[in-house]
């Protein structure tokens, strides 16, 4: 979906999962249309975005979620879940991580991260750390 990113559904959901600050957002958006490593993949159902993903994949096999997020009408309905285990399967990755926020931790934790409190990161707000390793298959 990076190809899409000025579509508003797309640019609308990618919002929600950044800090609502323009110049952030903005810098954010400039990283996905500019960075190569930067891929955005998407859940899409009659024409409507449901949800969308923005990670990047090092050499490692870890895949960094940068922003995650589902349209509030869709939420609750496994889409983001579904989101992930597409990533699961296309990328491959060993390791997943994230940085999110008290909001979102609930989600995280019931696809199966670990979540560690990284402290008030920013005045007045909590971060954490969700850790997702992904087992090896048996050969």
């Amino acid at each position: 979906m990076k190809h899409r990113i000025g579509d508003e559904q797309v640019l609308e959901l990618l919002v929600y999962a950044m800090v609502a600050d323009a110049d952030r957002i903005e810098h954010n958006l400039q990283v996905y249309k500019t960075d190569a490593s930067r891929e955005i993949y998407g859940l899409e159902q009659d024409g409507v975005v449901l949800a969308v993903a923005g990670f990047t994949l090092d050499d490692q096999l870890t895949l960094e979620l940068h922003h995650i997020a589902v349209h509030p009408e869709y939420r609750n309905q496994g889409y983001g879940r579904g989101l992930l285990l597409e990533l699961l399967e296309t990328k491959q990755p060993k390791l997943i991580r994230a940085e999110t926020d008290e909001a979102a931790v609930d989600f995280y934790r019931n696809v199966g991260f670990q979540v560690i409190s990284l402290g008030e990161k920013y005045p007045g707000v909590e971060r954490f750390e969700c850790v997702y390793e992904v087992e090896p298959e048996d050969e």
